[in-house]
């Protein structure tokens, strides 16, 4: 799986990637979120910094930094998501594959909510 060319992915796309558990070797495909740059970061070392996405139950708590995803369909996610401030570095090899990108509304809101958290 590491020999496979590496595709560069721009921000705000959100793409499949396998999420580790951490309570043991297994993982499971999820959504996530590219923020980094393709330009000045992800294209010069292979890695992609990204957010988490996970689906939106009624019984899940939502955190204070949580964000709705409102255009679901252009993000190409099939149930009500929020974006959810646990951040990693990705070596981009291990993508699986685009999903969507964020609509330029959910861009604003991601934007604005990333500043308010890193006070950018």
């Amino acid at each position: 799986m590491m020999n496979k060319p590496i595709k560069t992915y721009e921000r705000y796309e959100v793409v499949k990637v396998p999420f580790p558990f951490t309570d043991s070797k297994t993982s499971k495909v999820r959504p996530a979120l590219i923020l980094s740059s393709a330009k000045t970061f992800n294209s010069k070392v292979g890695l992609s910094i990204m957010i988490m996405i996970t689906s939106m139950k009624e019984s899940k708590d939502l955190w204070a930094s949580d964000l709705i995803i409102d255009d679901l369909k252009a993000a190409g996610l099939p149930v009500p998501s929020i974006i959810r401030f646990k951040l990693f570095t990705l070596d981009d090899r291990l993508i699986i594959g685009p999903l969507g990108i964020l609509a330029e509304r959910d861009c604003k809101k991601m934007k604005d909510k990333l500043t308010e958290i890193l006070i950018l």
